[in-house]
């Protein structure tokens, strides 16, 4: 298995030095990759969370990361395609991918949150069309020398884009969550899966569905790329009443731990996430060791 763990741009650190240093610490330690999250409001439970602390911009963290990293994956867990124009992603992210080395991943989600929908002017009801029709334009920049797209919403041809980012034809794009419409992505456009919160018995019934729905669309399930995220647990108990639905690893038992990495293991997930959800410095980098030093090396 593979190992990423999350960089806290999303749990209000004042000092940005501070998130940002444990991209590095993450690398020294033997982790495979860091991953971000992505809101631009602090609404619903991010308020609750963060009130007015800094929720720092994801491919701005994952950026600075490209530069004080060398061989770590780089990903987002997740964007929310619809808050984004595709064009302009694109040119960000094959920007960042030529910057890393070719070490950039973007899982990608439709986003549930109606306050910041409403907040930014989209439509909450299009937010699955917007979330497919983005991977498309996307794809379609990052890989055709002439790219050309025609859609109610994006409109071009005749055009040059560059650069092309360094992984070829195109960046991964892993698709997160784990309702039909996101099982449906991740067979069809999707180059893997990542969801969040879900239990190995859930992974694993999920899995196959995108496996027979990948083979129906004539896709090869073995060319997608199988990933969670779970949340380990900082304190006892869950981090907040959200939290409390989510499956989730404990932090204070490290066996318990294991034999629950061990289930999505078997579930197969080959890239396993964790989510270290707390805006505590110092506890973030114990969990952090710990698990590089006793749990990791148990599934390498």
């Amino acid at each position: 298995m593979k190992f990423g763990v999350t960089v806290p741009n999303n749990w209000g650190i004042e000092d940005v030095n501070i998130a940002l240093s444990f991209g590095p610490l993450a690398e020294e330690l033997g982790y495979d990759s860091v991953w971000v999250m992505d809101h631009l409001f602090n609404n619903g439970y991010i308020r609750e969370r963060l009130e007015d602390k800094p929720y720092y911009h994801p491919l701005a963290t994952l950026s600075y990361l490209s530069a004080t990293t060398g061989s770590v994956l780089l990903g987002t867990s997740v964007l929310v395609l619809p808050y984004h124009n595709p064009v302009e992603l694109a040119k960000y992210t094959a920007t960042l991918d030529q910057m890393s080395g070719g070490r950039v991943t973007l899982g990608v989600g439709v986003g549930a949150m109606a306050e910041e929908f409403d907040a930014l002017g989209i439509p909450m009801s299009e937010r699955a069309s917007l979330t497919n029709e983005s991977i498309r334009v996307m794809r379609e920049l990052w890989a055709s020398p002439a790219p050309s797209y025609h859609s109610a919403r994006w409109n071009f041809e005749d055009l040059r884009f560059s650069p092309k980012p360094v992984q070829q034809p195109h960046i991964p794009m892993w698709i997160g969550g784990a309702s039909p419409g996101a099982l449906r992505r991740a067979a069809r456009l999707g180059d893997g899966w990542h969801p969040s919160g879900v239990t190995p018995e859930e992974y694993a019934a999920c899995r196959e569905q995108i496996i027979s729905m990948a083979e129906r669309a004539g896709r090869d399930p073995d060319s997608l790329a199988w990933s969670a995220r779970v949340e380990v647990e900082a304190t006892p108990g869950p981090s907040s009443e959200r939290a409390a639905n989510r499956a989730r690893l404990p932090g204070n038992d490290l066996e318990q731990a294991a034999l629950s990495i061990a289930d999505y293991r078997d579930a197969g997930v080959e890239h396993m996430v964790l989510a270290l959800n707390t805006g505590d410095a110092d506890r973030i980098r114990e969990l952090m060791e710990t698990f590089a030093a006793d749990i990791v090396p148990q599934f390498r």
